[in-house]
């Protein structure tokens, strides 16, 4: 998917929880959406959060 598609499809997908939710929902899906985007970045290992989770264990 491109980066295009990905951005078209969240302005929607947003618009929608606005117009659903009104305000509040809006920032339900962006907080919702980053807390997305930072738990597929670790898990693609684009995003190294081993500094906040006390290093390397193990």
């Amino acid at each position: 998917m491109s980066l295009s598609l990905a951005g078209l499809l969240t302005g929607l997908l947003l618009a929608l929880a606005a117009i659903i939710g009104g305000f509040n929902g809006f920032l339900l899906a962006v907080v919702l959406g980053a807390v997305g985007w930072v738990v597929g970045a670790v898990v693609e290992g684009r995003l190294d959060v081993s500094a906040l989770t006390g290093g390397r264990r193990g």
